[in-house]
């Protein structure tokens, strides 16, 4: 006799039973070198701070009011908002789909009241012509036991997407971090370009009072005073320059922190020391790219991949599914669980797919042409993040002697300049000599400020491309 229990036993014996149709899946190998570029560009390996994605934002931005505005903007950018909602959709996506590996239990009521002109065989409730028929049942409907992995490999497939959500959502908390860093650098370089602009315009506007004077008295010529009144514009010009620098600076942080961010949050001057730590890696292994969120998350969209395919090969095999039913019905309410009520019903069905035009097989090419297109999406992604980090070291290897030649280049230049200037109002050299120096002055502070914003925006992107920022 097949009783509940036998019914249950033999469903959760087929489950178990089942097998798994997905390839198995092995990591592929990393497709760049297993150390990071080498050469008179990255410098020597020394001490370092050890940072990786394991380095907190916290710890790795040492400037106060910097680690203010990303704290702020992790709170409040839009952006990250919508990768946390992509998140939960994912998340959500997944238990939905988890749900079919289990049966759903209704339960079910119903009364059905009929009148009929012909007695019924002499009982008490249907004396009368009318028969009241009272109903409750608890049961499955179509529930498909996966013997062959079809719903374990899609429930596989989602949750790996649900991972694949969730490194994206670090991916763009590490991008917002660098990207906030990087715009308050910027703002920072403005602020002292605009300082050095306004210097500049102050030392040319002496020089251009002195060759007027000059030129009233007969000294200096009317081609002197022009040039003098060529390099005072051009210091003009750049301070409204830099000026409007600075409000599309605070525009773009605002924008970033998702709010409008208070003045003492906003820098002064960059930093002399910078605003980060000072000692980075120079020589790193290549598996160290495996923990940054973009790769992570290509090689969950891979392993996803991987499930569809043993899903689409389930698919050519028959289709099990179980309808039943346990409940009690009566010809009178005060009788429904009376005993001798009890009903049950067990209906299990087997669908083979005999004649689909090719659907199957299309299908299954779907899933194994998708899965080679992730592979070859996480071997790039890698390739990227290997360029990313070597361009950061070849960069973090020469800044530090690119700063040192600009730094002497910025000293000899204002040395050039004053003796250039005394010289000239002792009398020595031409007017020109002084103009040219003050120009080399000019562009020499330029060049060192453009260099220690490389150098403090490079540690941020070397910091990032190790996949930093996610604590």
């Amino acid at each position: 006799m097949f009783t509940r229990k036998t019914g249950l036993v033999f469903a959760v014996g087929l489950t178990l039973a089942g097998c798994n149709l997905a390839p198995k899946y092995a990591r592929p190998g990393l497709p760049v070198p297993v150390q990071s570029p080498t050469g008179p560009a990255y410098g020597v390996a020394g001490s370092a701070d050890v940072v990786s994605a394991e380095t907190a934002w916290e710890s790795f931005f040492t400037d106060d009011r910097l680690r203010g505005v990303i704290r702020t903007a992790l709170a409040n950018n839009r952006d990250l908002r919508i990768s946390v909602a992509n998140v939960e959709q994912a998340r959500a996506q997944y238990r939905i789909q988890r749900a079919d590996l289990f049966p759903t239990l209704a339960g079910t009521a119903s009364a059905t009241y009929a009148k009929s002109p012909f007695a019924s065989l002499g009982t008490p409730e249907t004396a009368s012509g009318r028969t009241d028929i009272y109903s409750a049942n608890l049961g499955i409907s179509a529930w498909e036991i996966d013997l062959f992995g079809r719903i374990r490999n899609l429930t596989r497939a989602q949750q790996e997407q649900y991972f694949a959500a969730a490194e994206n959502r670090n991916a763009a908390q590490s991008a917002l971090i660098a990207e906030t860093a990087t715009a308050w650098l910027t703002m920072a370089a403005d602020q002292d370009r605009l300082q050095i602009a306004r210097n500049t315009e102050k030392a040319f506007g002496e020089t251009l009072k002195l060759t007027e004077a000059r030129f009233r008295i007969g000294v200096s010529s009317e081609l002197e005073v022009r040039q003098a009144r060529t390099t005072y514009d051009q210091a003009r010009s750049d301070i409204a320059n830099a000026t409007t620098l600075i409000a599309q600076d605070q525009n773009a942080l605002n924008l970033l922190a998702g709010t409008t961010l208070s003045a003492d949050l906003l820098p002064g001057r960059l930093p002399i020391t910078g605003a980060t730590l000072a000692n980075l890696p120079a020589n790193l292994p290549s598996e160290v790219l495996l923990r940054r969120p973009d790769v992570v998350s290509a090689e969950h969209q891979l392993i996803a991949a991987n499930a569809n395919i043993g899903a689409a090969r389930a698919a050519f095999f028959p289709n099990i599914s179980l309808t039943a039913a346990l409940g009690t019905i009566s010809l009178g309410l005060s009788n429904l669980f009376a005993s001798g009520s009890g009903t049950w019903s067990v209906a299990p069905s087997v669908s083979q797919p005999l004649f689909d035009f090719g659907r199957n097989q299309g299908n299954l090419r779907y899933a194994k042409a998708t899965r080679d297109a992730l592979l070859a999406t996480y071997e790039r992604s890698i390739q990227s993040a290997f360029r990313e980090v070597g361009d950061a070291l070849a960069r973090r290897g020469t800044i530090t002697s690119q700063l040192e030649a600009q730094t002497s280049l910025r000293d000899n230049a204002a040395g050039a300049y004053r003796l250039a200037d005394l010289r000239f109002r002792a009398g020595i050299d031409p007017f020109l000599t002084t103009l040219d120096s003050q120009r080399q002055l000019y562009t020499a502070e330029q060049s060192l400020l453009a260099t220690r914003l490389t150098r403090d925006t490079n540690s941020v992107e070397l910091y990032r491309a190790l996949g930093g920022g996610l604590r």
